[in-house]
Order: C-alpha cells, then structure tokens, then sequence
C-alpha cells in the first residue's frame, strides 16, 4: 500500500500570471502558501484474489472497472493510461476539503496521484519532476485549461515566490520569515466557503482569452508579488498592508473577466469588509468556493457573526508540500494479471477456484 498527502494552497498575490498566454511573453511571478487541509490517496497493486473485478477505484462513487478505458475517473484513467499501469489496481482518494472551490484541489489530486503511482512502480521521481508531471496531466493530457502554479505549490508546499520563465520552466524561492511574524500573518487570516463550487477550467477559458485586452492589470498584480513579499520579510513594514494589497489585487483581479466575481461573493466581500476586514480575494480562478479575508483579531468575531451561513474554516500554513506518508509495497506475479480468466464452481457450501486447471481451495474450506 502507498498512501500521499498533497496540502491545498492558497494564492495571495500573482494569480494569471501562471497562464501561458502571460508567461510566455512576461513571466510569471506567484506568493502563495500551501495550508494544513488535505488531499489523500491510497494505491496498491489489486490482490489477484478478487476474480469479480480487476480494479478498484474509490472517489465519490465506487467503480470496479474491467479494463482502465472503462474507468470514469477522467485523472486515474489518464494517469494510468499515461504511465502504462497495466496491473490491475486499487485506488482510494479522501479530501479533507471539496473539490472546484478555488485552492487547487485537482491539482493536489493529481500530483498525489502520480507520486503514488510513481512509488508503486519503484521509480524514483524529484519535485520538480512531479510538478512538471501534474502540470502535463492536466494541461496537456486532460487538456484542461488554466495556470501552473497549483501544481507547483502543492508539490513544494510552504510559502514561496514561485517565478515562471518563459519557457515554463520555474523556481520555487521560500519566503523567510521569522516565526512570530509568519504566525502574525496566519492569526490575521480567515477563510470561509461559499457554498458554491465551479468548475475552474470554463472560467479559465475566458481569462486567457482576454489576456492580451488586461495587460495593465495582470502588470501590476505581477508587481505585488515582490511588494508583497517585502512587507513579510521586513519587520520594519506594517504587516496590515499586506491586507491593504489582497483588497487591491482583488479589484484588480475581478476585472478580468465578468465571470470571476458574482452579486453572492460581492456580498459576502462588502459583509466582511464593513465588519472589519482590511482586505481579501475569492481563491482560485473564481465564481465560488473559498473565499480569503485578512483581519485583526479583534475584529475577526464580528466577522464570524456576519458571515454565520457560511462555513468558516481555521487553517494553518503547511511547509511539507506533497509526501509519501505510508509506503509499504507488496508484489504479487504479474503473470496472474495477465491470466484472470478464473472459473467458478459451488462445490457444497464451498466456492472453488479453478486457475488453468488448477484447484485451489476456496472459502469455506480450510487447509
């Protein structure tokens, strides 16, 4: 069994900047932090025992495919496809938070996914590799439409100035930040969702095909990535400007396209900002799900009280990124998987097993 934990991030400063029809003329530059809540998959080779299906695969619905074409999963098919997994499997995925709501779910799925297929078939793999790797499943294989920075912030995970160069390739620069002050800035954060989940690729859609019209706004949101950073790493900044700057870069952000903002998340925005925020921004690429406030503590139960519909949830800054935190692989031979024909027989109360003519002994009789 190999079992990976993959964090959710959160972008601050930077977002549509990590699309290639933006870096590959200007770069891209990214602050984001990977948080504490996570995406989880288990994987190993399926046990030749089970002769009524050759895979398991456990997401919001339970499969049991026959072959990969038929699994419904459009990532495990792909992935499995991609990396010629032609052994029969079990994959299972648990989340601690849904899916399609802006903190790159699909992405932390995906490179959990390709870590645990990668350990299941021994071969080691970097993390740099693994970006690389989730970026072409889902960019290039699914043909999904967005960005790159999820990838890179689930792999790596903590708080970093991602730069993209032109080419997509990319570094991944830890912001260092003293203890308190980053602990300053985490108690000074809130995140609440808004009940409504998108699919992120349609918005991207639209994003990317206006890029060429937003060059003034993706310009200076590519700007306050680095003056951002500078109010966290110096101690003579005032750490509430960093608050000042989400409420810019969400003004700016919104302005993208007409699908990132809607008249519920303006509500929700103008409810915390009249209650005491300094500053916020929707997650992701918009339209719902999580939305990011920063507000002193003493203003933050006011906050709660105005925003009660909806779900608020602490978190804490990750510094981790993508782990194998079980690995415990068991072979069987392959030869089996390539001969699954078994036949069935009732003999009494007992099912016997035929496998190429030989009997071997079934439940209901014991050795």
């Amino acid at each position: 069994m190999i079992i990976t934990r993959t964090p959710y991030r959160i972008s601050f400063f930077g977002g549509g900047t990590d699309y290639h029809t933006w870096y590959e003329v200007n770069g891209g530059d990214i602050l984001s932090t990977s948080i504490n809540h996570y995406n989880y998959i288990s994987c190993r080779y399926l046990p030749p025992f089970h002769t009524e299906y050759r895979n398991r695969i456990a997401w919001k619905i339970m499969e049991y495919p026959q072959t990969v074409d038929q699994i419904q999963h459009n990532a495990i098919r792909a992935a499995l496809k991609h990396y010629d997994v032609t052994r029969g499997v079990e994959i299972s995925n648990q989340c601690d938070l849904p899916a399609r709501s802006g903190l790159g779910s699909s992405s932390s799925f995906c490179a959990g996914l390709i870590a645990a297929i990668y350990a299941l078939k021994g071969e080691p793999i970097t993390k740099y590799g693994l970006a690389k790797e989730t970026i072409k499943l889902e960019r290039e294989i699914l043909a999904e439409n967005g960005g790159i920075q999820d990838q890179i912030a689930a792999v790596y995970g903590g708080l970093n100035h991602i730069h993209i160069n032109n080419n997509g390739s990319f570094s991944v620069n830890p912001v260092v930040v003293s203890e308190s002050r980053k602990t300053e800035l985490n108690d000074n954060l809130m995140l609440f969702f808004t009940g409504v989940v998108r699919t992120s690729s349609e918005i991207a859609v639209k994003q990317e095909q206006s890029t060429k019209d937003k060059t003034a706004q993706l310009t200076r949101m590519q700007q306050m990535v680095g003056e951002a950073e500078k109010i966290l790493t110096d101690k003579s900044e005032d750490l509430n400007d960093f608050g000042r700057m989400l409420h810019e870069t969400w003004m700016l952000k919104r302005s993208l396209t007409d699908k990132i903002s809607t008249s519920l998340i303006d509500k929700i925005y103008q409810t915390a900002m009249d209650n005491g925020a300094l500053g916020g921004k929707i997650l992701g690429a918009g339209g719902g799900g999580f939305i990011l406030f920063y507000a002193k503590p003493e203003h933050q139960k006011a906050i709660k009280k105005a925003l009660r519909n909806l779900i608020y949830v602490p978190f804490k800054f990750d510094d981790q990124g993508s782990q194998i935190i079980y690995y415990a692989p068991k072979d069987y031979d392959a030869s089996v998987y390539e001969k699954r024909d078994f036949i069935h027989m009732l003999n009494g109360n007992s099912d016997v097993v035929m496998l190429n003519g030989n009997t071997n002994i079934g439940r209901g009789q014991r050795e």
